[in-house]
């Protein structure tokens, strides 16, 4: 596509901060993402580690557009001189074809890993053995925003380079939804991983959905951007 992935991602960072209620929680937040350190951060911009906690913490009123920009491009530098992994993940998923609101997370591995590593690596519990004990990738969508605006094509694309991979989906309330919508979906993935949910919590159907589908099912409680940040470390 045309748009230049950083600027792209300089655009989307600059705009949810001036967007923002809390302007300073959410430069906390894509900081954090990131993976950059306060102090790495204040050393980017020639400041005291200070001036960013008391931006982010709220202490000094809102950023304006001059100083978000100087924030957001030190980011994207830091991230550039490290490989350019985040920058990297924004043109993955905008190749692809999607909003990044809707596709967290989309990964292909050097090699394909065994599943219940990846389900010990994210604190998963297995609800469903699949007929597949091997992944090469990994998907993570919001389910709302994908079930309301993928079409069934759409969903096939999310399965990146291969279908054998994590299709995990987040906003998940039982997890009835994601389950029917692989119905839908041919071929299925590899396995399905629902965010945010207990076993006990878990839509009674589902069980019976996976099996007929043949994918492994798990859920996990763990939080968003650690589940996150442990899926990135396979690849």
């Amino acid at each position: 596509m045309d748009e230049d992935p950083r600027e792209g991602l300089a655009v989307r960072i600059a705009g949810e901060v001036t967007l923002s209620d809390d302007p300073g929680a959410t430069l906390r937040k894509w900081r954090t993402d990131f993976d950059v350190s306060q102090t790495t951060l204040a050393e980017e911009l020639d400041v005291s580690s200070s001036v960013v906690s008391d931006y982010e913490s709220g202490r000094r009123k809102s950023p304006g557009i001059a100083l978000v920009s100087r924030l957001v491009n030190a980011l994207l530098d830091i991230d550039e001189r490290r490989g350019g992994t985040h920058i990297g993940q924004f043109a993955r998923v905008l190749s692809a074809g999607f909003d990044s609101d809707v596709v967290l997370d989309l990964r292909e591995y050097p090699a394909t890993i065994a599943l219940d590593d990846l389900w010990a690596s994210v604190d998963a519990t297995e609800v469903v053995r699949g007929d597949r004990d091997t992944v090469s990738g990994h998907t993570v969508i919001d389910s709302i925003a994908a079930i309301r605006r993928l079409s069934g094509d759409g969903f096939y694309r999310l399965y990146g380079q291969s279908t054998s991979r994590v299709l995990g989906f987040t906003n998940v309330s039982r997890g009835e939804s994601p389950l029917v919508a692989m119905r839908v979906v041919d071929p299925t993935p590899s396995a399905v991983l629902l965010h945010g949910l207990s076993p006990d919590e878990l839509w009674e159907h589902a069980p019976a959905l996976a099996n007929r589908d043949g994918f492994s099912l798990a859920v996990t409680e763990m939080p968003v951007d650690e589940m996150l940040a442990a899926l990135r470390g396979h690849a």
